[in-house]
């Protein structure tokens, strides 16, 4: 009897889901996709909806989420128990990281562009103001 299935093996769920069939099983192994049940040939098969359990991974590191709080977020994402203002809570404290990662970012710039900016771009590189500050700091640490 040839019995149509509804589950997915592993490559067709890379597919479904658009990665690679290694990130399935990274994101088993953390623990992000539940383990599925196997076919009596010992091939996973993955429920319906797990492509778009890794789209929410997937999506979810585009917005800077780190795996474990992506983890956190499917955990809200699936008990009725919790409330939308703890996924906000989450989503203010990625948007204040991302904050002050800009602040330091724009420093970093403002900084790299004064050293530039002393460096005429010609000359041997023992004479070179920009590698000289770098010393500079180097040296301050010490």
């Amino acid at each position: 009897m040839n019995r149509k299935r509804k589950g997915m093996m592993i490559g067709q769920l890379a597919r479904a889901a658009g990665v690679n069939v290694e990130t399935v099983r990274f994101y088993e192994r953390k623990g992000l996709m539940p383990r599925p049940p196997r076919r009596p040939s010992g091939y996973r098969e993955y429920p319906g909806d797990a492509a778009r359990r890794i789209r929410f991974i997937q999506r979810g590191k585009e917005l800077g989420f780190s795996l474990r709080e992506i983890a956190e977020l499917l955990r809200l994402r699936v008990d009725p128990g919790r409330s939308c203002a703890e996924v906000k809570a989450q989503a203010e404290a990625k948007l204040a990281d991302i904050d002050t990662k800009l602040r330091e970012l724009r420093h970093m710039k403002g900084a790299l562009e004064k050293l530039a900016a002393e460096c005429r771009g010609r000359g041997p590189t023992s004479q070179c103001p920009l590698l000289d500050a770098l010393e500079a700091v180097e040296r301050k640490r010490k």
